[in-house]
């Protein structure tokens, strides 16, 4: 069960289409739930969509309709042997809960930090609403058997929160798409390519980057696609915007970047920063969640206060003036990362499906 899936590309889309592309290969059987209006089958999977309707402001995420009775007799028709709950929030409860009643075990993975996004989206980012969206956060993963966060740092998070058995579970990354072979550009053209990869999202806050985007000698690339594309396009008008990019055009535009900056506060983990860094380019990074443990700041990048534009300018001059520092990091950042193949972390993932099948089947 995925919140979120195709046609709507982003981070949770994508690391569920692995997981597929992986269970399929190894002889398993998997078949995905989701809002919307997605295509029939996926890497040999079989999809249904549910009854949604568009998010108010960014319409292509839906939200479900569908009630908990469909969504009992969904799972109930299916059996499986586990349920994974990809970013659970709106049709986690149900489905957790349907779960539990029909004995089968449920690994929950948090990949959203939907109290933060939701709170720049209203604008109701006072106390009590946090507080009731983390309610429903802890309501639906403390009924998971175990819950697998992306790195420790978001891991302390929820447990702090009091959702119990919290694992790490980190993302994988193509090593093949994203590697410094795919970078094509003439080392003497004295450009550097200062660039976004990711949604156009008002929580990604890729405004900041106007506060980089008159550096002496900087191209600034924004690439994706989004509700704030046209704002964007307002804010950074020397940028050059190249919309969704998939494929090898996606890799060649990571791999051409000097530094890739991540402005976003809310990040889990951050795949497109994990992509960047395993095509040898160092990443600028907002100093919160996830990135927190990805980016190794001085080693692999830098990290900065989220929202500090001063201190953000700082931290990309410093590489913008350095190349020599820049092809340092670049060359850590790949070394860092080049081992977390799909193939190893899915492999890990399966293994905790293994594990919390046997315990109910021992506690059956």
């Amino acid at each position: 069960m995925t919140e979120s899936f195709l046609p709507h590309v982003n981070g949770v889309t994508r690391s569920v289409i692995q997981v597929l592309r992986h269970l399929v290969a190894h002889g398993h059987e998997a078949h995905v739930l989701t809002p919307g209006d997605p295509p029939g089958d996926c890497e040999g999977a079989r999809v249904t969509g549910l009854p949604s309707v568009g998010l108010p402001g960014y319409p292509q995420v839906r939200v479900s309709l569908a009630s908990a009775a469909r969504l009992a007799r969904e799972l109930e028709a299916l059996r499986p042997d586990v349920v994974h709950l990809a970013s659970p929030f709106v049709l986690g409860g149900p489905v957790v809960r349907a779960a539990g009643r029909l004995g089968i075990p449920v690994v929950a993975v948090y990949q959203t930090d939907v109290p933060g996004y939701a709170a720049q989206y209203t604008r109701l980012g006072h106390a009590p609403v946090t507080s009731a969206l983390w309610r429903r956060v802890v309501s639906i993963h403390e009924r998971a058997d175990v819950t697998l966060a992306p790195t420790a740092t978001v891991a302390r998070q929820l447990s702090a929160h009091g959702v119990p058995r919290v694992l790490v579970w980190p993302r994988g990354v193509d090593v093949a798409a994203f590697h410094p072979s795919h970078r094509h550009r003439d080392p003497a053209d004295g450009v550097v390519r200062v660039g976004f990869v990711g949604r156009l999202a008002a929580e990604k806050r890729i405004a900041d980057l106007a506060a980089v985007a008159d550096l002496p000698g900087v191209e600034l690339v924004v690439v994706g696609d989004g509700p704030e594309r046209e704002e964007l396009r307002r804010v950074l008008p020397t940028a050059r915007f190249t919309g969704l990019l998939g494929g090898a055009a996606l890799s060649r535009e990571t791999a051409g970047l000097d530094v890739a900056v991540q402005t976003g506060p809310h990040e889990t983990f951050c795949q497109a920063a994990q992509e960047a860094m395993a095509s040898g380019v160092p990443v600028v990074a907002a100093g919160a969640g996830g990135l927190l443990d990805l980016v190794d700041s001085s080693r692999t990048g830098w990290l900065y206060p989220p929202g500090d534009t001063a201190v953000l300018r700082e931290r990309v001059a410093d590489l913008v003036g350095d190349r020599r520092k820049r092809e340092a990091m670049g060359a850590a950042a790949y070394d860092a990362v080049r081992g977390r193949t799909w193939e190893s972390v899915c492999g890990r993932l399966v293994d905790h499906y293994r594990a919390v099948r046997a315990v109910r089947l021992r506690t059956a």
